[in-house]
């Protein structure tokens, strides 16, 4: 397939900046799989499309306010800095944009970072302090480009679920921002259970595709962990006739990735990168609840094999008319 396949009419005016409170208020889009006619919802109407044997799975990754700011020593030029992942001892992998091996940047507050290594592989900097103690004191929430606002201590609200536990991820499972306490005890009356996974979004989730046909595209890697525990609930939920529902494209990813070709999963952990695309065959997810994703991207594209792809350009089309709110911070849809 080609990648101008997967691009849709957008107006930019319809992304959103900060979301809506309470976050169940948010819409929510049904979208028959395969076809058939939208219906507009909110996020707090989903048990009603829920049985009582379906279970829902989450990602309960937390998002680490990665992003630094900085200047080079000497010359005082301005960075920005967003770390990805610790490589060793006060070495952290990272994003950012003119540097080169050797290059000394003192952070916001005194620390210094130095590039150690810099090539295909990404950039790797140590620290002169602990890296934990620097991102609670210094560190801000790594926003999506797209939003175009600095990030204030309020997003370290807004920029987390209520799933999250396990740090590690420079962005947020969107599609798990819009439950609350209230939505969640809603489906626990109706009888819908919750399981939890982990994957740690990374650079691989949002790395551009850049090649025509996206069959020559290659997903990076994540680190991902499905727990004995998650699997048993899995494996219980098919076994009993109900549904699994996959809160994020980031959850899809794992449980598939974990999935023996007659839908068991069992308990993993280590790095995954699974790229889907249409044509894929589901081995384990049932339905699916995302937000609304950036056009020719690989999120964009697992969900057009989830949906159909002709059901999924129909779809966005009805969003940007309804002018349904966009990405990180937007509404959401349910493909059932």
């Amino acid at each position: 397939m080609l990648l101008s396949e997967f691009d849709f009419s957008f107006d930019p005016s319809l992304i959103a900046d900060h979301p809506i409170e309470p976050r169940d208020q948010a819409r929510l889009l049904v979208v028959p799989k395969g076809g058939g006619a939208c219906t507009h919802h909110h996020v707090a109407d989903l048990p009603q499309f829920l049985n009582a044997k379906d279970l829902i799975v989450v990602n309960d990754t937390k998002v680490l306010p990665a992003r630094l700011s900085g200047r080079k020593r000497p010359g005082g030029g301005h960075l920005e800095l967003v770390l990805v992942r610790p490589i060793g001892p006060d070495q952290w992998e990272v994003l950012c944009k003119g540097t080169k091996p050797g290059q000394v940047i003192e952070l916001d507050g005194g620390a210094t970072a130095t590039v150690v290594e810099q090539g295909a592989g990404g950039i790797i900097m140590k620290f002169s302090s602990s890296v934990p103690a620097l991102l609670e004191k210094i560190g801000r929430m790594p926003l999506p480009p797209y939003i175009k606002r600095d990030p204030n201590e309020q997003d370290r609200i807004w920029y987390q679920t209520l799933f999250a536990r396990e740090a590690g991820a420079i962005a947020a499972p969107t599609a798990g921002l819009h439950f609350t306490e209230r939505l969640l005890a809603a489906l626990k009356d109706k009888g819908v259970r919750t399981a939890m996974v982990t994957l740690h979004v990374g650079p691989a989730t949002f790395r551009p595709v850049t090649a025509e046909r996206i069959d020559e595209h290659r997903m990076g890697t994540e680190w991902a962990e499905l727990s004995p525990q998650a699997a048993a609930a899995i494996n219980e939920t098919r076994k009993a006739g109900g549904r699994i529902v996959a809160v994020g494209t980031t959850v899809v990813r794992t449980l598939e990735v974990a999935a023996s070709a007659d839908g068991t999963v069992k308990p993993m952990k280590g790095e995954v990168g699974l790229f889907i695309t249409p044509g894929y065959q589901f081995k384990v997810v049932d339905v699916l609840m995302t937000n609304f994703h950036l056009p020719k991207t690989t999120l964009l594209m697992l969900v057009s094999a989830f949906a159909g792809l002709e059901p999924l350009r129909a779809a966005y089309a009805e969003a940007v008319r309804e002018k349904y709110r966009f990405y990180s911070y937007g509404d959401a849809m349910l493909i059932v």
